[in-house]
Order: structure tokens, then sequence, then C-alpha cells
């Protein structure tokens, strides 16, 4: 479960543009849910997910994730949260373009205390359930944007990550790719991953379960 209490965010602090970009947000979040985090640009959802995703730090508040505290905790404790509990995917892919599909997928895997052939069956499972498998040699910059997006689900999948942060991941993409996306998603939450949208498209917010709507830092 992901618990928010009274979580303030603000950039450069103390300075001529200090920013508040979180204002004491509440928020829970249960094991299994299919959430959307809506709002215009600016609002402070990918702010938010950001959080959520241990990237970036807060000011004041608490924000637990199965009964974890997160806060003031080492670099190397965050970065194995989220190689372990999270699984993140980027609007722009954040994908490696010189790099095949499969070495792509591979990168978190090389934290994991794990031999190379076990690393490589779980990156191609990973690759064949968002059906890529037949193109994991092939480049990142010979694939569509529909596929590139299947290779970040992909990847942020391989450790089996109990909660999917995806941030406008249908935001690029066609309608009927859009659609083949969310179907994807829809399939992970079937199979009990938590899974978290941050979009500003309506359509996609109301196949998800619950719509949690954020202005200005807060949540209304």
């Amino acid at each position: 479960m992901i618990e928010l209490k009274n979580i303030t965010k603000i950039y450069n602090k103390g300075k001529s543009n200090e920013y508040t970009a979180l204002t004491e947000v509440n928020c829970t979040i249960h094991d299994g849910e299919l959430v959307a985090i809506i709002g215009k640009s600016g609002a402070g959802k990918s702010t938010l997910l950001h959080v959520l995703a241990c990237i970036d730090s807060y000011e004041n508040g608490k924000y637990f994730i199965d009964d974890l505290l997160v806060k003031n905790l080492s670099e190397s404790k965050l970065a194995e949260i989220r190689n372990s509990k999270i699984g993140i995917i980027m609007q722009d892919f954040a994908l490696v373009d010189d790099f095949s599909c499969i070495e792509n997928v591979l990168l978190p895997l090389d934290f994991a205390k794990k031999k190379k052939p076990e690393r490589t069956k779980l990156a191609m499972q990973a690759l064949k359930s968002v059906g890529m498998d037949s193109m994991a040699k092939k480049p990142i910059n010979k694939l569509s944007g529909g596929q590139k997006q299947r290779v970040a689900i992909a990847r942020a999948i391989v450790n089996e990550p109990a909660v999917i942060l995806a941030d406008e991941p249908t935001g690029a993409l066609d309608s009927k790719t859009s659609s083949e996306i969310m179907s994807l998603f829809h399939q992970l939450n079937e199979k009990g991953k938590t899974v978290i949208i941050v979009t500003h498209d309506m359509e996609i917010a109301n196949q998800c379960s619950r719509i949690i709507e954020i202005s200005d830092g807060k949540i209304l």
C-alpha cells in the first residue's frame, strides 16, 4: 500500500525562484488498484509521480510504501526500492537508442544478483509479455513509438515490481496504439500489479478504476 500524509514539495527552497509544487498532499493507494492522476500542465502531477517513484525527495510530510517510511534514506536504499518495488515508465520512453530491445530490458537486472542466463531469460519473458520477443535484438532507433512504449513497459516489469508508475504513457501515441498500451496496463493490473498512470487525457483516465485530480499542487 502507498500512503502520503501531508506531503509538501518545494523546489529551489530559500531562493528567489522558490516554488511549491505540492502542498499538504494526502492520498492512499491500495495494492492492486488501477489509478489515474490527472491535472493540467503545471498542476503538480509529474512531481507527485517523482515523489512516488523515490526520484524526488520532499520537504514535509510522510510517504510510506509497504509501511516503509521513505524519508532520509540513503541513495543506495532508494535505488533498491526503485529497482525492486517500483517500475517506472517515462513519457519519452527513456530508452537507450543505440541498444537493442533486450539490452534495454536487461538494464534494471544489472543491479540484481542473478547470473547472466537467468537475466536473459527474465528479459525475454518480459518482452514476450508485451509482444516484443520477436524483436529482442532490434535496435531501439528502428522501432515505432508504440513498439518503444512496449519495450519501456517490459523494462519496467522485468524485476516483477509491485507498483508500476507511468508518466503520460500514451501522450505521443495514436489512438489505436494508445488503446493497445492501455490493454497491457489492464493485463498487468489483473495480475495484481498496482498501476498508477499520470495523464491529461480523460479517455485514458476513465479506463482506470479511480481518478485522483490535482490542481495547483493540491489534490481536489
